[in-house]
């Protein structure tokens, strides 16, 4: 042990320390500033650590205490407070550059160190000064405009008071800040790994890294003997199903017998510290046969190939959609192509590893087993967890810490089980603090697909058929199941008139890393195939590629493929929109590629039409006046970050006509709320910001009623104080012979175009700029809506150009090949607001639309470049530079 001096937050400390404690080891166990995060396993790889040391930005995760004597050491929260932050955070939250808040207070702290030295930076000092720092909510934009509206405000160009000041009074369509963002900016909000308790064990596993394997033993013996040691728990100790149930029961909490996918947890190890339970974990001997693993669809169907559950084949399930006669179309067709695609595992990618804690309230086998983590749908998960661990479901109670990003990846259970079986079995809180490689291992990925499909035109150009023949590789185990089936199907025909349709999705069983929700889930796999089909049609057709796409558009009165009828279709108008950029685009590209040289620029579109409101789907708010005239909204409504605390907040504000100061949510815990889904499918905004609705004019009602908005003019009136609102959207039945039936009941518009460029030479690819149109409806808070969209754009530039997860071999961000600032192209929205008839005030969701047809664009846009057409994603140099020698 070593005596060292140091300042931190201006606070000087002699501190005995070891000499390989760690910075953020410091900051955060022993003085609990929590504000600075982890995410990268100390690879100094992601910069949510950063802090600044001596005046420099210092990824805390790379420096020993030891090393700092004399240092003077500043962390987000000696930069402000919310209620006197510092003109950085005012900057953050005025920009809307807090989503989740994960990779913020680093954010701040390297931009505190920029604009000390520089402030009037340029954009490349900006992505230079940030090139370390991580983020996969916004996609950097926001970030840059925070930037440099924090160096306005330090030059005295304009004031926070200005800015704010400048935001309309109204709640619909105005930008207000999200009522967490000041909070998270600070670095006071708390994510799962910032709760700490007395007597708390820290937990481990000991995982079975192959694919495919039967365990012959398992031997604790000297783990248990190890340092710190509370205990080992193997399938034997738990005792309930020890099985996470979410649709099927094929996903053991702790493997007892066959390993089915990389990184199967075997046994949980309990310590006094992590580093005692990483440790003692290593030390956990198992013993595998291995067994040939199938981790391809090819590999999976095999006739000889074993059948990896019990309960189904590998091949799980057929599901069809079928309308009119596809095959007489294509071969009647003038016009006709075929092709075959593929896109590849993919991994969400939130920057917040999959931290859990659990404790015990109360005495006994009566006490309630509190479980803080980061799920979208935390009703359905407590009663998961409940039953595999063996505790009474109606004493498991799930509280929603904040979320460092999700990205549909929360809608499965992930490390929940597991500490909780430990608390369980223990008695003890529990801290279970993953590396960042085992929550790339154990959560679960995007799909890949293997796609094969025809399409054809008549003489006028107008689509005669498609047949779509699609697998799925589901990986291991089932957890959504088919949900991802059903979006692939019921969003196929996009914004098309297609008359004859003949698709498949083949649902099948591998070892390789388990598929579920995932940004846009299905549809971003699918429509990168229909939609690079369309740019090949309209070539073959002669015909400019949007001209094409506005031609075949549906319109209102007309089915989908699902045989549902439209009453409304904005996709024409959207089309008009976008076409002075577009036909702008081509002249520049057109124009550049003349001069010559390595780089050619090619400019590509993609199109999407989203579902949102699942036939049968349903929510549940409600509302309640406090007796000091503030209102309570109970709701089972995630906010990973997306902005569902702003959608609630104004909505209520809005129909209420009271400040959205006096709104205060509930939406986190179990206990004060009842389910109402998983905050994915984008359908917050219209299914719970429906029934927030239905329950706010009620209570508006009342209040008009009983003439004031008080809770004394509603007790006077004898009107109740509480109220329910539920949205219930109608239909949910199909033909399972041919997938005609009820779908979405609302749809948003979105095309992208992407402006690229292609190093001839090397196979590089550079998006140059990023337009997206859009018509969801009416904008409630306009910056969150820009935030979604940009945000979702970045994921769909790494879907299409570089991330692939690999499983068992992508550990970090690095093999991950995660977005960087440098990597941002320019951006530009054009918003159409079309209301809805069934929208929330006429609005609907956007989350996932720019993911999903982004892709498309690029691979279309570097077609338009080089002429080399890239159908299997990623479109990675060497594909390309393949295509160029082709």
């Amino acid at each position: 042990m070593e005596k060292i001096t140091l300042t931190v937050n201006g606070k000087k400390r002699e501190i005995t320390v070891s000499p390989d404690k760690i910075l953020i080891d410091f900051l955060r166990d022993d003085l609990h500033l929590t504000g600075t995060k982890q995410s990268c396993d100390r690879k100094g790889q992601c910069g949510a650590c950063t802090v600044i040391v001596n005046g420099k930005a210092v990824r805390s995760c790379l420096r020993k205490v030891v090393d700092l004597e004399g240092a003077d050491i500043i962390t987000v929260e000696g930069l402000g407070t919310p209620e006197n932050p510092h003109l950085i955070q005012e900057a953050f939250v005025l920009s809307g550059a807090v989503q989740c808040g994960f990779c913020t207070p680093g954010m701040i702290m390297s931009t505190k160190v920029l604009l000390d030295k520089n402030p009037n930076p340029g954009l490349a000092d900006i992505k230079k000064a940030l090139a370390r720092n991580l983020c996969r909510c916004t996609g950097y934009t926001k970030i840059v405009d925070a930037v440099q509206l924090a160096a306005r405000f330090i030059r005295g160009e304009t004031t926070p008071d200005e800015v704010r000041a400048a935001i309309p009074e109204k709640m619909m369509g105005a930008s207000h800040p999200r009522p967490t963002a000041m909070l998270k900016a600070c670095g006071l909000i708390k994510f799962s790994a910032d709760y700490y308790f007395d007597n708390a064990l820290e937990i481990a596993c000991a995982h079975a890294f192959e694919y495919y394997a039967k365990i012959k033993s398992i031997d604790i013996s000297e783990a248990l003997k190890m340092p710190g040691v509370a205990g080992i728990i193997t399938a034997d100790d738990i005792k309930g199903t020890n099985c996470l149930r979410q649709i099927v029961p094929d996903r053991p909490l702790l493997v007892e017998d066959v390993v089915r996918s990389y990184g199967d947890p075997v046994a949980i190890v309990a310590a006094e510290t992590r580093e005692q339970a990483r440790a003692a974990a290593a030390a956990v001997k198992i013993e595998l046969e291995r067994l040939e693993p199938m981790m391809t669809i090819g590999e999976a169907l095999a006739p000889d190939a074993p059948q990896l559950h019990h309960w189904a084949p590998n091949l799980i399930s057929v599901t069809p959609q079928i309308v009119g006669d596809a095959e007489k179309a294509l071969a009647e067709s003038e016009y006709a192509i075929e092709a075959e695609f593929s896109t590849q595992v993919n991994h969400q990618a939130p920057l917040e590893p999959e931290v859990t804690v659990c404790y015990l309230e109360g005495e006994g086998n009566d006490a309630e087993l509190v479980i803080i983590g980061r799920s979208i749908n935390i009703h359905p998960q407590a009663r998961e967890v409940a039953e595999a661990v063996g505790w009474d479901t109606e004493k498991t109670r799930y509280i929603e810490a904040y979320a460092g990003g999700q990205f549909g990846q929360k809608s499965a259970i992930i490390t929940e089980a597991l500490a909780g079986a430990a608390c369980v079995h223990f008695r003890r809180p529990v801290r279970y603090v993953p590396s960042l490689a085992e929550s790339l291992f154990l959560s679960p990925k995007r799909h890949p697909y293997n796609m094969r499909m025809k399409m054809g035109a008549d003489k006028n150009g107008r689509i005669t058929g498609l047949w779509a023949d699609m697998y799925i590789n589901k990986g291991a185990y089932f957890l959504v199941g088919p949900i991802t089936v059903n979006r692939t199907l019921h969003m196929l025909s996009s914004a098309y008139r297609i008359p004859n349709v003949w698709a498949s999705c083949k649902l099948v069983y591998s070892n390789n890393a388990a598929g579920a929700a995932a940004r846009g889930a299905g549809p971003p796999q699918s429509n990168f195939g229909v939609e690079s089909m369309i740019d090949m049609l309209a070539e073959k057709v002669g015909m400019d590629p949007l001209k094409f796409r506005k031609l075949n558009s549906l319109k209102p009165g007309e089915p989908r493929s699902t045989g549902a009828t439209v009453s409304q279709w904005e996709f024409p108008e959207i089309c008009d929109l976008i076409e002075p950029h577009w036909e702008r685009a081509k002249r520049d590209a057109a124009a550049f590629n003349e001069k010559g040289g390595k780089l050619r620029r090619g400019v590509g579109i993609g199109v999407h039409a989203f579902g949102i409101g699942a036939a049968g789907d349903k929510g549940h708010v409600e509302v309640e006046v406090n007796p000091d005239d503030t209102v309570n909204i109970y709701a089972a409504i995630a906010d990973p970050g997306e902005g569902n605390d702003a959608m609630l907040t104004q909505i209520t504000a809005h129909i209420l006509g009271i400040p959205q100061e006096k709104v205060c949510l509930h939406t986190r815990d179990t206990g004060k709320t009842v389910a109402m889904g998983p905050a994915a499918g984008s359908r917050m905004t219209y299914v719970g910001g429906g029934s927030l609705q239905l329950a706010v004019e009620q209570l508006a009602g009342a209040m008009d009623e009983a003439g004031g908005k008080t809770y004394g003019a509603l007790k006077k009136a004898g009107k109740p104080t509480r109220y329910v609102g539920e949205k219930k959207i109608k239909g949910g039945a199909w033909d399972p012979k041919t997938g005609q039936g009820d779908s979405f009941e609302s749809i948003v518009h979105n095309i992208q175009m992407a402006e690229i460029e292609v190093d001839m030479e090397s196979g590089e690819v550079k998006v140059l700029k990023m337009t997206t149109a859009i018509d969801a409806g009416p904008l409630i808070n306009p910056q969150a809506v820009e935030g979604q969209l940009e945000g979702g754009m970045d994921q769909g530039i790494g879907f299409s150009l570089r991330e692939e997860y690999i499983h068992g071999k992508t550990l970090d961000w690095k093999t991950f090949k995660f977005p960087t600032i440098e990597m941002m192209p320019e951006v530009e929205i054009l918003f159409q607001q079309t209301p809805r008839p069934n929208g929330t005030l006429g609005a609907t969701g956007v989350g996932e639309m720019t993911m999903i047809s982004t892709a498309p664009a690029i691979t279309n846009a570097i077609y338009n470049a080089c002429g080399v057409r890239i159908n299997h994603l990623p479109a990675t140099p060497d594909k390309v530079k393949k295509g160029m020698d082709a």
